[in-house]
């Protein structure tokens, strides 16, 4: 008998200004498969139960396939690609940029664009204790309830914040697709000033991130859309060819051919 199941939640209210949402993944005796990890706003942070993450290929060519019982991962804009031989389990965390420093005391810039064992990031104590309570969980609410728990011990106090021009920067580039040249207005830095600063706190430049926020935002409502050209329209592209070169761009095929490569995953995607 097989077994596919998927889960999503929000976390803690604390932790929500740093976490978006936690995604849960059960998959065995299924076929095969091959997933894009495409270029989004948020750190990917992947806890298995199970077998190992297979990553076949990172974001950063020269980065040589493998295989990660925890893994944290950068923001980046080329796609990564997992496979699994029909089993899979897991947890992944949705991070926001800032809360990279929030739980784990360092800029997000420092794991751009990277793959990496999350027990050299957050210590091998914190990640066998996470994968130790999800695999001890009874179901999925339990799980994300103990990985709550876990990240609220490691939430930093105040002062670990960054710069209050990068975090309204964040806010209203990731989430408010304001232009950067209003955002550096106001803030009261000049465009140049405020590209190092985000760049030096993010990993991505702001126009970078602007951009693969745009991207997140039309893809995840790409299955319910019956035009491209509306869909394109509606998240700011200046056409139907705009928004498929963006695809092109992040994820190295047609919106057309994503959602027929991704269809299972496309039905479960967060809304948040």
């Amino acid at each position: 008998m097989s077994v596919d199941e998927y889960a999503q939640a929000r976390p803690a209210v604390p932790l929500r200004p740093f976490v978006a949402f936690y995604s849960g993944y059960r998959q065995d005796g299924v076929a095969p498969a091959r997933h894009r990890g495409l270029p989004s706003p948020y750190l990917t942070l992947i806890f298995t139960m199970d077998d190992p993450l297979e990553v076949a290929a990172h974001p950063d060519p020269r980065q040589p396939p493998g295989r990660y019982d925890a893994l944290i991962g950068g923001l980046h804009l080329t796609p990564a690609l997992i496979t699994h031989p029909g089993r899979q389990s897991g947890v992944q965390v949705a991070l926001r940029p800032l809360g990279c420093r929030a739980l784990f005391g360092m800029p997000a810039a420092e794991v751009a664009f990277a793959d990496l064992r999350a027990a050299d990031v957050l210590g091998a104590l914190m990640v066998d204790e996470v994968r130790d309570r999800l695999r001890g969980a009874p179901d999925w609410r339990s799980r994300f309830a103990a990985l709550d728990g876990v990240l609220l011990r490691h939430l930093r106090p105040r002062g670990f914040e960054a710069a209050p021009e990068v975090v309204h920067a964040c806010r209203r580039l990731l989430d408010e697709a304001t232009p950067v040249a209003a955002v550096a207005r106001e803030v009261g830095w000049s465009a140049r000033y405020l590209t190092d600063r985000f760049r030096a706190e993010v990993g991505l430049r702001p126009k970078e991130a602007a951009r693969v926020a745009r991207f997140d935002r039309a893809r995840r409502q790409l299955h319910a859309a019956t035009r491209l050209a509306d869909l394109a329209a509606a998240h700011g592209f200046s056409d139907q060819s705009h928004l498929a070169r963006e695809f092109h761009a992040f994820a190295g095929c047609t919106p057309t051919g994503w959602l027929t490569d991704e269809f299972t995953l496309i039905e479960n995607l967060p809304e948040a």
